[in-house]
């Protein structure tokens, strides 16, 4: 069981992810904006960050490379978890930092593997 980081905008999304996470019995804790998943990454200390990419206020990208570039924080693996499907959004991502990337929906197996994957 692990302690997972979910930021993202859509209430939908949010509670669908946190559903696949907590029937795999990992503990979830919940950030609805970019700047809010950094304060969570710094307080709650999580084990691994699901990242949205388009929200309000900081994009998914910026929050990634705040998160991976600070002290307290950069030992984080960050999953990006994105509708935007293409090669550059990717590539992008992982020059901020990102370990992976699953585009939404995700597919609760693929999800679930990546993550495991990475706690190792």
């Amino acid at each position: 069981m692990a302690k997972i980081l979910v930021v993202d905008d859509s209430p939908t999304m949010l509670n669908g992810t946190t559903k696949i996470l907590v029937s795999a019995n990992h503990e979830v804790i919940q950030a609805a904006s970019g700047k809010e998943g950094i304060e969570k990454a710094g307080s709650e200390n999580p084990d691994l960050i699901l990242m949205d990419i388009v929200m309000p206020d900081l994009s998914g990208f910026q929050a990634t490379r705040a998160i991976t570039t600070a002290a307290g924080t950069k030992h984080i693996p960050v999953i990006m978890l994105s509708t935007k499907d293409q090669e550059t959004d990717m590539l992008w991502a992982t020059r901020q930092g990102a370990s992976d990337y699953i585009v939404k929906p995700p597919n609760e197996k693929e999800l679930l593997s990546k993550i495991e994957n990475l706690l190792k």
